[in-house]
């Protein structure tokens, strides 16, 4: 897939992974749609990129307001090649805490959320690229999912993120595989620590223990990294049903 004159619907878009994907494809030639909660952020990134950059204050969630938001992706560009799923939230509580047991409501927002929330768009996103004309590698889309090395190795007090980012990655390949008539890939990428506000927002100190965890480079990732890995996945027509670390080698206790 060519990202030159495609057009990208980039979840969470507006920060962190997401932004740095938003800014990686539009530089190469891609029209982006952000989709994203944060108006302050969303709107001023739209501003700065200007041309073929539209934003979207989007609840993933939020299925009728889904809808209308991809079609008007739709009208204004009349297509959509890539998606590309960063929307997610994060948690920290134990399965039985100092206060009791794990809340319900809680879990099932993270789930909502990091695994309903990508499926709801990835499945309306297909829907329109498979109307697409083949390209010249006989494909017609590809979705990428966000994914967490927590899918794998969850650490305590994660119990919801994990299971939430595990069902993002055991779905990758039954997706792949549903689509493959379409000529639609599907892939996931599973970051390791990377340097989000999220973990700006722990301080220095905490970031540099973090990356001690590190195999190399010792150091938390940068999100324009992720940005180029998931162009090169974009642009690789082999790559397909995979669930891809990227994580500096750093496998968690």
């Amino acid at each position: 897939m060519e990202l030159k004159d495609s057009v990208s619907i980039i979840t969470g878009g507006a920060s962190g992974l997401g932004e740095a994907t938003t800014r990686k494809f539009h530089s190469l030639g891609s029209k982006v749609c952000i989709f994203d909660l944060d108006n302050l952020r969303g709107k001023k990134l739209e501003k700065e990129l200007g041309e073929n950059c539209e934003y979207f204050c989007i609840d993933v969630c939020n299925e009728p307001v889904l809808i209308e938001a991809i079609n008007a992706v739709m009208y204004r560009f009349n297509k959509i090649n890539i998606n590309v799923n960063c929307a997610g939230k994060a948690l920290a509580e134990k399965t039985l805490g100092k206060e009791g047991s794990h809340d319900l409501s809680r879990f099932k927002k993270i789930i909502d959320v990091n695994l309903i929330g990508t499926f709801n768009i990835l499945r309306l996103c297909a829907e329109k690229m498979a109307k697409n004309p083949l390209d010249k590698n006989h494909e017609r889309g590809i979705i990428i999912n966000t994914a967490s090395v927590a899918a794998l190795e969850g650490q305590k007090g994660q119990v919801a993120y994990a299971a939430s980012k595990g069902g993002v990655a055991a779905m990758t390949l039954p997706i792949a595989r549903d689509l493959a008539r379409d000529h639609i890939r599907c892939c996931c990428i599973a970051p390791g620590l990377f340097l989000t506000p999220m973990f700006e927002g722990l301080g220095e100190e905490v970031c540099e223990a973090l990356a001690k965890d590190v195999v190399f480079p010792k150091r938390l990732g940068d999100p324009n990294e992720f940005a180029e890995y998931a162009s090169q996945i974009v642009q690789n027509t082999y790559i397909n049903g995979s669930v891809m670390r990227l994580d500096g080698g750093i496998r968690l206790a």
